[in-house]
């Protein structure tokens, strides 16, 4: 591996979050009591600042235009550099939703900002691999960080619990992960991507099926993919929930990413996605239970946070639709995944920002009865989450519409038609998810309050709750710009 100190330019926004993030860790020595809220400005500065730089890098480059870096361990794309992007500003978010969180509910602790970007830092590393060595690094640079943050509550047994849950299963998704890279790696004789595509055809395709289906395991792991997604529900309600929040938007985006990059893009095409010993086999199998079973266990929840949960795990199915089409020579497949993964993420820290707001001391008000006449009490907090919601659901004239739309557009144009089955299954299920999705808005608009509803609120806070449901909106209003990144 030879060192261009030119590639050092390209990978500036993982420089940017990963010095900032060593930064935080050394500056929370210096900062005690609620000083340390200081920390979550310098945070938000870092993730910002990483953004403007993926902006700066995107405009660099031309609309098809991509270069190796450092022995093509990773690329320089517009498609990651968006998702750089994308990942600055969930960053920043979720430091927003931090100090007023952890105030209220007795965990103030420092570390968590410098994790945060840390953790960041991992998800670039895989919005621009090019080899599964660097896939591997981003994986669990992101995975370690999001496994503290979940247990920064101490004194939280459920936290504690849902963070050895995540923990152990991440463990496992680990050892996956890494089987199936040295069995890809017998096969065609490299870790480079690039080279991988190129030697599909004329590997040994007994050890790249098993590796490549070790590796789906892997990644089903990390988006909470049925049949692998029982940690989820414990981790998201345990969890802080700034850092639900930044579990359910970013983590899961950044896997897809990485997902996009590996099989999407270099191990997709006309030579191995399909048929007997093809990895989008068994990935549309997962994609149809995964949307159902997701679908199926949210309408059973009355704990909001579970019930996000179980709807990212079937948001996660949505998005193995697009994956496959991707695979299979969709020409929107990447576009669809691009603008679903910004809508989601963005909708996902709006409805969380909310559900922080609305919760209290010693009272997160997580029951769905809890937020009986919200709208009464808190009319701009209620209404915010019903944008998120419909969002969500499916529904115009939110991002969240336009992101299933073409999503299932992509799918639709698959080889051969392959995946309307699918898309049909899809279309179905976002049906049956508007059912409780409403169920918190009927709560909040057509039931009575029981009291006064007390609220956490900060600057940081409300800024979150309000940009995002704009920003959905605005997505849903005029979606062609959103596209053309």
């Amino acid at each position: 591996m030879t060192f261009n100190t030119g590639d050092l330019l390209y990978i500036a926004p993982f420089l940017v979050l990963a010095v900032s993030g060593m930064l935080l860790v050394l500056a929370e020595a210096f900062f005690t009591g609620k000083d340390r809220t200081a920390l979550a400005g310098i945070t938000v500065a870092g993730a910002l600042a990483s953004t403007v730089v993926s902006i700066v890098l995107y405009r660099h480059l031309g609309p098809t235009s991509s270069r190796l870096l450092f022995s093509e361990m990773l690329v320089a794309d517009r498609t990651g550099y968006v998702l750089s992007g994308l990942f600055g500003v969930v960053a920043a978010l979720a430091a927003l939703l931090a100090p007023s969180h952890q105030r209220t509910h007795g965990w103030v602790v420092g570390e968590y900002y410098g994790i945060l970007l840390l953790t960041a830092s991992g998800m670039v590393l895989l919005a621009q691999a090019a080899n599964l060595a660097t896939v591997f690094l981003g994986v669990e640079t992101m995975s370690i960080g999001v496994y503290v943050m979940t247990a920064l509550r101490r004194r939280s047994r459920r936290g504690n619990e849902a963070a050895m849950k995540y923990f152990l299963m991440g463990a496992f998704a680990t050892a996956f992960l890494l089987y199936g890279m040295a069995l890809v790696y017998g096969a065609v004789g490299t870790t480079n991507l690039v080279q991988i595509q190129q030697r599909l055809v004329s590997g040994n395709l007994g050890l790249l099926t098993v590796g490549s289906f070790l590796m789906i395991a892997a990644f089903a792991f990390k988006v909470a993919a049925v049949p692998f997604h029982m940690w989820a529900p414990d981790a998201y309600e345990g969890a802080p929930t700034p850092v639900t929040a930044f579990m359910a938007a970013a983590v899961k985006a950044a896997a897809f990413a990485a997902m996009m990059r590996v099989f999407g893009q270099f191990m997709g095409g006309d030579k191995l996605p399909y048929g007997v010993i093809g990895w989008a086999s068994p990935m549309v199998v997962l994609a149809a239970l995964t949307i159902t079973v997701g679908n199926i266990a949210a309408i059973r929840q009355d704990n909001i946070k579970r019930m996000l949960a179980y709807s990212s795990i079937s948001h996660a199915g949505v998005l193995l639709v697009g994956l496959c089409a991707m695979g299979l020579g969709s020409a929107s497949g990447k576009a669809a995944m691009v603008y679903y993964l910004i809508a989601y993420s963005l909708t996902t820290m709006g409805a969380f920002a909310v559900v922080s707001y609305v919760g209290s001391k010693d009272n997160e008000r997580l029951d769905i009865e809890d937020w009986a006449g919200l709208a009464s009490r808190h009319p701009a907090a209620a209404l915010a989450m019903t944008v998120c919601l419909l969002s969500l659901g499916g529904m115009p004239p939110t991002g969240g519409f336009f992101a299933k739309f073409y999503v299932f557009k992509s799918a639709m144009e698959a080889q051969d038609q392959q995946l309307l089955w699918l898309t049909a299954i899809g279309v179905i299920n976002s049906a049956i998810s508007i059912f409780y999705y409403l169920r918190i808005v009927t709560a909040m608009y057509f039931k009575d309050a029981r009291g006064e509803i007390a609220t956490t609120r900060s600057a940081g806070l409300v800024f979150v709750m309000a940009a995002c449901p704009l920003v959905i909106l605005e997505m849903g209003l005029f979606p062609n710009w959103w596209l053309t990144l």
